[in-house]
């Protein structure tokens, strides 16, 4: 079974490759951003890849729903220091076939990846739960996988321009994207609406604390000029 790790850490690609190593059905292949994975999923064809959510270049999301499209039969499994489950729903919703935590059980790890070489999904029993319990209880806002990466990368302090690039769309895609996104949050400004993003925890970079901490220095200079 040929795995693809995609990580940008080596203290985590370490601890995969140590994992793997120990069975003797499973063979890595590795990556650290996305453009490096989609290269190795296409010479390699790995029957599972694992895919962090917070990469370099674009999100772990974005990289799965880039392979789904290119072959439907991927297997993906998402991996995230994160355990919110809005973050897991969203992968599922995404196609990935499992969600797992690296605050897990690292044996957990292995029988994740080999549910979901089975053919399976892979979803620990608390997670599943949380993630019923938010489709019954409804999201406040509902958004596209295309409406949160491009949140997801204006916190991370990137450009429309910038935006439109590495998503391989027009400026004005994302410029309408990111309109709509306002009109969802009742946001005036791209400040304000990272800001209340975080707040929700529908994403998470450090670059958008920067920009919430100028909006609120920026405003309280306002007030020492009135």
């Amino acid at each position: 079974m040929k795995v693809l790790i995609v990580d940008d850490h080596p203290i985590v690609l370490a601890g995969c490759r140590a994992l793997l190593a120990e069975t003797t059905d499973m063979h890595m292949l590795e990556a650290r951003d996305a453009a490096s994975a989609q290269e190795a999923y296409a010479a390699h064809r790995p029957d599972v890849a694992v895919i962090d959510i917070n990469l370099p270049d674009i999100s772990g999301f974005e990289l799965a729903r880039r392979l789904l499209v290119r072959d439907p039969r991927a297997r993906v499994l998402m991996f995230s220091m994160n355990d919110d489950p809005m973050f897991a729903a969203q992968a599922i919703e995404g196609g990935a076939k499992g969600y797992f935590s690296k605050s897990d059980d690292p044996q957990g790890f292995i029988t994740a990846i080999r549910d979901v070489y089975a053919g399976g999904h892979s979803l620990p029993l608390d997670m599943a739960q949380k993630i019923a319990f938010l489709r019954n209880a409804g999201e406040s806002v509902v958004l596209s996988s295309r409406e949160r990466e491009v949140l997801r990368l204006l916190a991370k302090g990137k450009s429309m321009s910038e935006i439109a690039a590495l998503i391989n769309v027009s400026y004005k895609t994302v410029a309408t994207t990111c309109s709509t996104l306002r009109g969802k949050f009742s946001a005036r400004t791209p400040m304000q609406l990272i800001r209340i993003a975080v707040e929700q925890k529908i994403v998470s970079a450090p670059l958008a604390f920067l920009f919430v901490e100028l909006e609120v220095a920026s405003g309280f200079a306002a007030m020492l000029l009135i």
